[in-house]
């Protein structure tokens, strides 16, 4: 029995260890024999609050839901952490998606990373062509990120404000891509926000009706 018990502990150790390591897919395989793969890219806003679950839920069994979101990442290639050298980078193109949904830009408001503000833009469409490359040919979508309502964890309001959100308009004008605009359905409610970064389940299903209807309005 001990020998047992052993085993299933092992095997949970190496079951949790996986789905750690991996990107988070949601769906019920099987509901649909060629569902829509739309794959979620973005940072901690993306990967850790609950709105690709909460997408998944509006959009139904049709879809399968890739979270590729990793805490921490930029858009800008000359930050600590840019989202184009990310692992989750590789896995999302390997899911092969039909959608990609980048909801990028929140760290890119911090001050050391601003600095290289001149250059998102360009770093942005480098990131979009590497999905476009894709033998799927997803359709891109680029979403203004929420608001920020506190500077303390280090974004800042008016850096995203002034200067980010208007470098994320000018690529999706450039690139002719859709934009959703999460920061206006989200700037007039602190109270949507845990740390006046990241939002509460109530915030991620405001960003998540936001990208729901705008997919559903041009895919039916």
């Amino acid at each position: 029995m001990l020998k047992k018990n052993r085993l299933l502990l092992l095997g949970a150790i190496i079951f949790t260890s996986t789905l750690v390591a991996s990107a988070l897919f949601i769906g019920k395989l099987g509901s649909n024999p060629t569902p829509i793969r739309v794959a979620c890219v973005g940072d901690s806003i993306t990967e850790g609050y609950g709105y690709p679950n909460e997408l998944w839920k509006r959009l139904g069994s049709d879809y399968r839901v890739g979270n590729f979101g990793v805490g921490g990442s930029t858009i800008s290639l000359k930050s600590y952490k840019p989202y184009i050298n990310q692992s989750a980078f590789h896995q999302a193109k390997d899911f092969l998606p039909h959608i990609v949904v980048i909801m990028l830009g929140t760290n890119d408001a911090i001050s050391s990373v601003y600095q290289h503000a001149d250059s998102l833009a360009e770093d942005y469409k480098q990131l979009i062509a590497e999905f476009q490359k894709l033998p799927t040919k997803p359709q891109i979508w680029i979403v203004k990120p929420p608001p920020i309502f506190d500077n303390t964890l280090g974004p800042v309001d008016t850096n995203l404000e002034q200067g980010v959100i208007p470098k994320i308009e000018q690529v999706a004008n450039e690139l002719s891509l859709p934009l959703i605009d999460v920061y206006s359905a989200l700037v007039n409610s602190p109270e949507h926000f845990v740390d006046g970064v990241h939002p509460t389940s109530e915030g991620a299903e405001v960003i998540a009706n936001e990208v729901s209807e705008a997919l559903n309005a041009a895919n039916n």
